[in-house]
């Protein structure tokens, strides 16, 4: 059956994003600054190198600045936080991100700890995590949650009391989007792979976002028609094909709209994260000017 759900493509959401950015990254040069965002890359994981690359690419061409330390698979914990204590410190440094997952050997939670907290535009420092959920204007979010977000709100997707259903509860997308979403007034429920009655949770929702990280969990008898879905999930099935956590086939000539597994979601993330490296050096900038912080 031929899909009639409305297709929220990300392309549409970065581009509008990349505009606005334009003219941020003008006025900072106008000032001298160029936004720079520093990465730290333990080992050649295809993945982190593919996302760098994205990362770089899409980043050089709307005026971001990249710096980079390769450490490799056998650094210590002292020598990788030497590393990010070393971009704490410069003031010619906006943004730092970390590729995740490390190896086992190192404490991801005493990394992401040390990252300053302005400088942490992957939104995973405690600082962070406290602001976004305190409702602060300043913290800065995972880029995935933030993304999800950016995606409802440039297709007009009601939230204002609208209720949300949200599948997954991890740090980086369905914690903090909860709370992303209560501060747009949605309605949130989270629900998780140990959630009794699954169906009726989603089909009560007027917003579906799927993050669980299950292949095509959800077929055609977790919707019913008017719905809007984000399908966080990636996954590679069985024919190499790309599929989501939402089986795209069985549901999209049920729901009214859908975010697609290629060019969704997770094309807005990298716009995201390079969006949260302009707003940190449009604060560091003028906290340098006022006198009040000294990278």
């Amino acid at each position: 059956m031929a899909g009639t759900a409305r297709q929220m493509t990300g392309k549409e959401v970065s581009d509008n994003i990349k505009i606005d950015l334009a003219s941020r990254i003008g006025y900072l040069a106008s000032r001298g600054v160029t936004p720079s965002l520093h990465l730290v890359r333990v080992g050649t994981s295809d993945d982190d190198i593919r996302y760098q690359r994205s990362l770089v690419r899409v980043g050089e061409a709307v005026g971001v600045r990249f710096t980079l330390d390769e450490l490799t698979e056998d650094v210590t914990q002292d020598e990788l936080e030497v590393a990010i204590q070393r971009a704490n410190d410069s003031s010619q440094i906006h943004g730092i991100l970390v590729f995740q997952p490390l190896p086992a050997h190192l404490d991801v939670k005493r990394v992401n700890a040390l990252i300053h907290p302005t400088k942490d535009v992957d939104g995973l420092s405690p600082t962070n995590q406290a602001l976004v959920y305190q409702g602060s204007p300043y913290g800065i979010p995972p880029c995935t949650a933030a993304g999800v977000v950016a995606v409802l709100k440039h297709y007009n997707v009601p939230l204002s009391g609208a209720r949300v259903t949200i599948i997954g509860r991890s740090l980086v997308v369905g914690k903090p989007l909860s709370m992303l979403l209560l501060g747009e007034n949605a309605t949130v429920t989270i629900c998780h792979s140990q959630t009794k009655f699954l169906m009726e949770r989603t089909r009560e929702a007027d917003v579906v976002v799927a993050a669980i990280g299950r292949r095509k969990l959800l077929g055609s008898e977790y919707f019913v028609p008017g719905q809007t879905v984000v399908d966080v999930g990636i996954h590679v099935d069985d024919d190499g094909s790309l599929v989501g956590d939402v089986d795209l086939e069985a549901v999209d000539s049920i729901v009214e709209a859908i975010t697609p597994v290629r060019g969704g979601v997770g094309s807005v993330t990298t716009t995201v994260m390079l969006e949260h490296v302009v707003t940190a050096a449009e604060r560091l900038s003028e906290l340098n000017v006022t006198g009040e912080h000294h990278a």
